[in-house]
């Protein structure tokens, strides 16, 4: 896939909605974020989220009392070439400022500071609520599905 190609070498600031896409194999999603999750075991990308992530996936499993699945989310966001960055005063000042420049909920406002720390210049992500933000490209899943 180009998509994938094009972030190469790159760091990409991950959101919490193609994880679940993938960990859950969405039977829509599964085929575009599979090469991205690929291409980060592969060690052709990093990819960097923030602690929101364990917290968003964490929810419905331990609703669910999905212990399995709850697991599984731990492996690949403490134990794989994923790097989860915690949420520091820097990263919320940062926040604070994207939320006031961009009217962001405070969740994408915190990961997107996230991945601009890291030095991420793209952000992955379904959410077609974010705007374009100065500094980073704002990867939008379903754009890559219509494409």
């Amino acid at each position: 896939m180009e998509w994938i190609t094009r972030l190469s070498g790159k760091t990409i600031g991950l959101d919490t909605a193609p994880l679940i896409y993938f960990m859950e194999e969405h039977p829509f999603y599964l085929e575009f974020v599979r090469p991205f999750f690929q291409a980060l075991d592969r060690g052709d990308i990093i990819v960097v989220t923030s602690t929101i992530t364990l917290l968003e996936v964490l929810v419905y499993p331990i609703r669910e009392h999905d212990n399995a699945l709850a697991s599984e989310y731990r492996d690949i966001l403490l134990r794989s070439n994923l790097v989860m960055m915690d949420v520091t005063s820097s990263i919320s000042e940062h926040a604070a400022k994207l939320r006031a420049s961009y009217t962001l909920r405070t969740p994408d406002a915190l990961q997107i500071a996230t991945a601009l720390q890291a030095g991420a210049t793209t952000f992955f992500t379904n959410d077609v609520r974010l705007p374009q933000i100065e500094g980073i490209e704002i990867l939008m899943l379903d754009h890559l599905s219509e494409a």
